[in-house]
């Protein structure tokens, strides 16, 4: 049997049992996750932002270049472009509207969410869904859109917030609740953003910072709490929330109003969190008591400890393992040991196939076979993320340097992170196509997930070498970060009129990006090739 007819057939057995069947876990509200940290609670000063993006979205990603534009240009604004299969594929993509083009636009990392521009922006996103009564499909911006428009109009996060903001409510807004997270090298924001009813062409939006010594997550629910109008260096919002929450029932006017309160839906049980805000912050403040069991949590809290960008990366591969939120923790079996006499016992052990991205099929059988062996918590990675990453933003280097995006694709607890610059200009070939709709091996989503879906067949077995190969790939790309940096200081203090080193400085970093891409694409070559040999000899 050739090897390409095994691996689909392992991969559907795999799938069927080990993850592959995400929708029955796919739920409203259920969608990606971010964490943000201020300039003053990481370790060297960096601003952070993060966003997994989970769901079945686009995997290709290209750099777009800053332009010029004549006056009278328009700028078209498009729906459906999540689900593309590569730059130019139209299938599905529908013209939403035109709005008034700028002279000059910036360049950026173009992911299905926009994430990354040349100036240090960048945004994260998460859906909380929020009541269907707010929505208008008829509003012209859907939330990656306004995504984009931000980007390459804007190098300040106040500035995106408020572009955005005045997006709204001229075209309006046409999708459901989202919350991005905006960063620039100086402060992290969040802003949540909803329609304004079936019947208004338009928004209504509330930003709130990020203190700088302290840590925000986003997974989900709204967060923000009460308006805080008088405070604008920590908050903006649209001028019509009152108004719109008491029309369409969800405020009765008494009281304080609680934006978290009247936006939330129905999933979150009359709370602003679930595991993964309560799992986060209590693992990045531990001090504070946090429990599950608490009817609201804090917008942020202080760090214990300052907190590093690889320290938001191993929180996004985060399972709850050891705790118990674990899913694996009663899915065990009896195995036979020996003493070191050689006398032989049994010993009950997690199964070597417990793994902690079990779809709901294999849920549902163990269920079946002792009722409670599974419950289901919706871990921070999961097996149906497109793609992820972790924003660097620093102020102390120049921009094309100082922004670097962490990216990895598939699942963030088993992938590792390849950096790409704000100066970067153009990314790996790999990265043209989506992997969604065709299985290809030019894809660089396929690049990883073979050997990612493999391991989780066997996951207790094979997970200390895919997590020696994550954090041994992760060391290496942070290695020569310093020189590059160094590097790239040095070009620019020679530009002057004479000498334009833009050339030279995307060509250090399309080369750094490139080296760490191929040697972690090669490392999963041998991860794949390891596990088939293990599975070959029985596991």
């Amino acid at each position: 049997m050739k090897k390409s007819v095994i691996l689909v057939s392992l991969l559907l057995v795999a799938g069927l049992a080990f993850g592959q069947d995400f929708n029955s876990q796919l739920v409203d509200g259920q969608s990606c996750t971010s964490i943000m940290v201020g300039k003053k609670a990481s370790t060297d000063g960096s601003v952070i932002t993060s966003h997994t993006c989970d769901g079945r979205y686009r995997t290709w990603m290209t750099m777009e270049p800053a332009r010029d534009y004549k006056a009278g240009e328009r700028h078209t604004v498009r729906k459906g472009t999540m689900h593309t299969a590569y730059r130019n594929d139209t299938a599905g993509v529908k013209v939403a509207g035109t709005i008034p083009q700028v002279r000059h636009t910036y360049a950026y990392l173009n992911t299905a969410y926009p994430c990354l521009n040349e100036k240090q922006l960048a945004i994260g996103e998460t859906t909380f869904g929020g009541p269907e009564v707010m929505q208008n499909k008829q509003g012209m911006f859907l939330i990656e859109e306004l995504e984009r428009v931000a980007l390459m109009r804007c190098d300040n996060a106040r500035d995106a917030i408020r572009l955005i903001g005045s997006l709204v409510k001229e075209y309006g807004y046409g999708d459901g609740g989202e919350c991005i997270t905006i960063a620039d090298k100086n402060e992290v924001w969040q802003m949540e953003i909803l329609g304004e009813g079936p019947d208004k062409i338009g928004g209504v939006w509330a930003a709130q910072r990020v203190p700088d010594n302290a840590v925000a997550v986003s997974a989900n629910i709204p967060r923000i709490g009460k308006l805080q109008r008088n405070n604008p260096e920590y908050f903006m919002c649209s001028d019509n929330i009152e108004e719109v929450a008491k029309k369409l029932n969800l405020w009765d006017g008494t009281g304080d109003f609680v934006w978290w309160k009247s936006f939330n839906a129905s999933y979150a049980n009359g709370k602003n969190f679930r595991e993964r805000e309560f799992f986060i912050f209590n693992a990045l403040a531990p001090s504070l008591g946090l429990s599950m069991e608490m009817d609201e949590l804090p917008f942020s809290v202080v760090p214990d400890q300052s907190v590093d960008a690889t320290d938001v990366m191993q929180l996004l591969r985060s399972t709850y393992e050891g705790t118990d939120m674990d899913m694996c923790r009663n899915v065990k079996m009896v195995a036979n040991r020996r003493h070191k006499d050689g006398t032989q016992y049994k010993d009950t052990i997690i199964s070597p196939l417990a793994n902690p991205w079990m779809g709901g099929n294999m849920q549902s059988t163990l269920n079946y076979l002792k009722p409670g062996t599974v419950d289901f918590k919706r871990t921070v990675s999961v097996a149906w993320c497109s793609y992820s990453f972790v924003a660097q933003l620093r102020d102390w280097l120049p921009d094309e340097v100082g922004g670097v995006c962490w990216v990895a694709v598939d699942n963030p607890g088993q992938s590792p992170r390849v950096p790409i610059f704000c100066g970067n200009s153009r990314l790996p070939k790999a990265y043209d196509l989506c992997g969604h709709k065709q299985y290809s091996d030019n894809a660089v989503l396929w690049q990883f997930r073979k050997a990612n879906k493999l391991a989780t067949v066997a996951w207790q077995r094979t997970r200390d070498d895919m997590m020696k190969a994550v954090l041994d790939n992760e060391r290496d790309a942070f290695k020569g970060l310093t020189e590059l940096e160094n590097s790239v200081k040095s070009l620019k203090a020679r530009e002057d009129e004479d000498f334009n080193p833009a050339n030279q400085i995307a060509n250090l970093l399309n080369d750094y990006t490139y080296r760490v891409y191929d040697k972690a694409a090669y490392d999963w070559r041998q991860l794949e090739a390891k596990f088939w040999q293990m599975f070959g000899s029985g596991f």
